[in-house]
C-alpha cells in the first residue's frame, strides 16, 4: 500500500506527516494518548508550559518502554531456559 499525507495535533501544534497506510492508525492512536497525557499533566500538575508537558510524556513513555524491553528480555530468558530443558529431556527420551 502507499504513503498518505495526514495532520497530526500534537499540544496544540498540527504536524503534517506521510505515513503507510497501515501506520496510519497507529499513529493517530499515539497523538490521542500523548494528548490525554498532556491532559493528564496539566490537570493533575501545576505545569502550564507546553515543553514541559511534552518532555514529561517524553519521560513516562520512554520509561514505559524500557520497562517493557526489560520484562520481554526477561521472558525470553525464560522461555529460552525452558526450551533448553524440554531439548534436554527430548534427547534423553530419544537417545534410549
Amino acid at each position: 500500500m502507499g504513503d498518505i499525507s495526514i495532520k497530526i495535533n500534537i499540544a496544540d501544534r498540527v504536524y503534517p506527516l506521510k505515513v503507510s497506510t497501515e501506520e496510519e492508525e497507529i499513529i493517530r492512536r499515539a497523538a490521542k494518548l500523548i494528548n490525554d497525557r498532556i491532559k493528564d499533566y496539566q490537570e493533575n500538575y501545576a505545569v502550564k508550559d507546553k515543553q514541559d508537558l511534552l518532555s514529561m510524556c517524553v519521560l513516562h513513555y520512554a520509561t514505559t518502554s524500557l520497562k517493557a524491553e526489560k520484562k520481554g528480555m526477561a521472558e525470553d530468558t525464560e522461555v529460552s531456559e525452558r526450551v533448553s530443558q524440554l531439548d534436554i529431556l527430548l534427547s534423553d527420551f530419544f537417545s534410549k
